[in-house]
């Protein structure tokens, strides 16, 4: 390492530095070094992070040239401010934002930027979209306003108006909380006195007919299966089982039973009766999804209806959701790199099929993804939202809050059309979620890590060992890991213009794979 004063009578960096193929680390600081830097240098190298503010103070720079690099995040605004700037190239890098206004800038040419597809303004004559604020997350360990570090420490008086106006919204927090335990509690009584008036519990008879009571037709229902006849049993056949209880999302709750061949199948039970279509409505849309067919999602096979409950029966994915392997235990439930990639491509695969229908699933996340005996991951509960009569911002995120993490900052504004590109950003999430094996938010005693955050930060840093699940042990092809986080941060880019496409992104993972007589294990740190 080179380092200390370097004599003046020397003047300029000499050429031919970038020959120094064994060089490690130069250190040219406080000097008087003048004229540029030397052609290659910098470019055509592996850089990687960001480009450092400080270096609008180098008031007497001329010519810099970083291309070929894999340099990220927005081009420092002060850049602008360099007096004796005259190239600065820039060009196949991961820089995205808008080109810094002013000075060196007003005259760049295109080239100097080309191969940065997420930078955007007039030189590289693509419009900057709206930016949008970032996904909110709450600590439920801590809570404090924020205050401005320059600003003075409140006074006692503005201490106590801070802590009265607390105490009524607590107060008022309380009172809404009483509220509404006793409106259920009374709810909760009226259903079960009215299910204790029925002779049976929920279940099928041995017709067409589902009913609450086998021998009361005005309760009977609509009970329909896309392909072949209903046979539940052979007799009455208790159906929502608490004991079969598979699982409960936001929709509703999932219990396994055994069809009278000895095959099981899944019964949704969706808890968003008051909101549901009409039934001609309800039908409608369920018979549209349940024409939709991919290896990648769960086949729906039939649904009941009445006007208090409605059932979505679907096929039976006998390993469970992806959540349960990634988060509970290791053993028979731990993935291997190349399971973990299979999840990731089949899933995508499925969004793409989905939204090529007109489908957006709104809702993607681990305990979504189910995977089947054969390691196939299987893409549930989309196109759900459909069965709602208007998709209303608030009751949709309120269905869904389950998945914190996943959803896309535009859920927060109104004014920002909810796109298929939402279903991308929780695709996004959900990758890094199987590479790291760390759930989307974790909360730690005094802090929250947002997952993305988390991995942006640490690549950034070069510390990409933080982004790979420990439990691999380094079993993974490097040359398949490092594209995929990186397709995932891209996916998790909080513009939904930014974000590609789900085609796009299998013929990306498709491009990314090794292939499959090749695709030996490497460790990360060699």
């Amino acid at each position: 390492m080179f380092s200390g004063n370097v004599p003046s009578s020397i003047g300029e960096i000499p050429e031919g530095v970038e020959a120094l193929k064994n060089l490690r680390s130069i250190n040219l600081a406080r000097n008087s070094f003048s004229g540029k830097i030397p052609d290659g240098i910098l470019s055509k190298n592996k850089l990687s992070g960001t480009i450092p503010a400080a270096v609008a103070k180098l008031t007497n720079l001329k010519t810099v040239d970083i291309s070929f690099n894999n340099l990220t995040g927005n081009l420092p605004k002060q850049l602008s401010n360099l007096p004796n700037l005259v190239t600065f190239n820039l060009s196949h890098n991961n820089l995205e934002g808008e080109l810094p206004a002013g000075g060196f800038f007003n005259t760049i040419s295109p080239s100097s930027v080309s191969g940065n597809p997420f930078i955007c303004g007039s030189v590289v004559n693509k419009k900057c979209p709206v930016k949008l604020p970032k996904p909110i997350v709450l600590n439920p360990n801590f809570s404090s306003p924020d205050t401005d570090p320059g600003s003075p420490i409140p006074t006692l008086g503005h201490k106590r108006n801070i802590l009265s106006i607390s105490a009524l919204i607590a107060i008022g927090a309380a009172a809404f909380i009483v509220i509404g335990v006793i409106g259920i509690t009374v709810l909760n009584l009226r259903v079960r006195s009215t299910a204790s008036r029925s002779p049976a519990a929920l279940a099928f008879s041995a017709g067409d007919d589902f009913s609450r009571s086998p021998t009361t037709d005005a309760n009977s229902g609509k009970l329909v299966m896309f392909s072949g006849e209903p046979d539940f049993s052979s007799g009455a056949h208790a159906l929502l089982n608490k004991d079969c209880e598979l699982g409960r999302g936001g929709f509703g709750a999932v219990y396994q039973t055994v069809l009278g061949d000895g095959r099981s199948v899944a019964i949704k039970k969706l808890t968003v009766s008051s909101l549901v279509k009409s039934q001609e409505d309800f039908e409608r849309e369920v018979k549209k999804l349940g024409k939709i067919r991919h290896q990648n999602l769960v086949e729906l096979e039939g649904y009941y209806w009445t006007s208090s409950l409605q059932l979505l029966i679907y096929e039976f994915v006998s390993r469970g959701s992806l959540y349960k392997h990634l988060h509970e235990g290791s053993g028979e439930n731990f993935l291997s790199w190349n399971e973990r990639f299979n999840v990731i491509l089949g899933t995508a695969k499925a969004l793409s099929h989905l939204h090529h229908s007109n489908i957006i699933h709104y809702n993607i996340k681990s305990t979504n993804v189910l995977i089947d005996g054969y390691g196939e991951p299987k893409v549930g509960d989309y196109g759900l939202a459909r069965l709602l009569p208007m998709l209303d911002r608030y009751v949709l995120s309120s269905k869904i809050q389950s998945a914190l993490g996943y959803m896309a900052p535009e859920f927060a504004c109104k004014t920002v059309k909810i796109t298929e590109k939402c279903d991308v950003y929780g695709f996004g999430v959900l990758v890094l979620e199987i590479v790291t094996g760390k759930r989307p938010v974790e909360y730690m005693e005094d802090d929250v890590v947002v997952l993305c955050d988390m991995v942006r930060g640490a690549l950034d840093e070069g510390r990409v060992e933080e982004c790979i699940d420990e439990r691999l042990q380094g079993k993974f092809p490097v040359e398949e890991v490092i594209p995929v986080i990186k397709l995932g941060l891209v996916c998790t880019s909080q513009v939904p213009s930014n974000r590609p496409e789900m085609g796009e992104v299998v013929t990306i993972l498709e491009l990314i794979r090794c292939p499959s007589g090749s695709d030996g294990q490497e460790e990360l740190l060699g």
